[in-house]
């Protein structure tokens, strides 16, 4: 549970991309770990991978494959930060901005991710308008840390 700084519940990753508002990434409660939407981001910048951007922010093009890879990246440091694995999750919500051109990659991405574990996470997937940065995938995780695991 190193890199990570815990209070009052909350879990503030010193690895994972820094929060674009006033939350934590992770709120523990009990056995139950509860992450803030997750993108992504690399940590201290800006920098998403797989999106091009014009001169004004706009994005041009965006790689969803490097985006999933990523964000998976991502909510693995969050969980690890917060003292759970990959393999804790229950529950995710996925937030994408074109279902129809990017749930295929997402899903095979997905089944990919989560191969060999004996079970996976439920999982609900949406579509939305935008997200608050130019990214076009954000995970919204709930994690069940076993009672074992201080």
């Amino acid at each position: 549970m190193r890199n990570r700084l815990l209070v009052d519940g909350a879990v503030h990753s010193q690895r994972a991309p820094e929060p674009v508002g006033l939350y934590p990434h992770a709120r523990r409660v009990g056995n139950l770990l509860f992450l803030s939407g997750v993108g992504p981001r690399e940590r201290g910048s800006k920098v998403i991978p797989g999106v091009t951007l014009d001169a004004d922010g706009n994005v041009v093009a965006y790689d969803l494959e490097i985006q999933c890879r990523s964000v998976f990246q991502n909510v693995r440091t969050v969980l690890e930060d917060a003292g759970a694995r990959w393999e804790d999750l229950v529950d995710v919500t996925v937030y994408l901005t074109n279902m129809k051109r990017d749930f295929p990659t997402y899903n095979r991405l997905w089944a990919e991710a989560f191969q060999g574990v004996a079970e996976p996470p439920c999982r609900t997937t949406l579509e939305i308008g935008a997200l608050p940065t130019p990214i076009a995938i954000e995970l919204k995780c709930l994690a069940v840390i076993p009672e074992t695991r201080p």
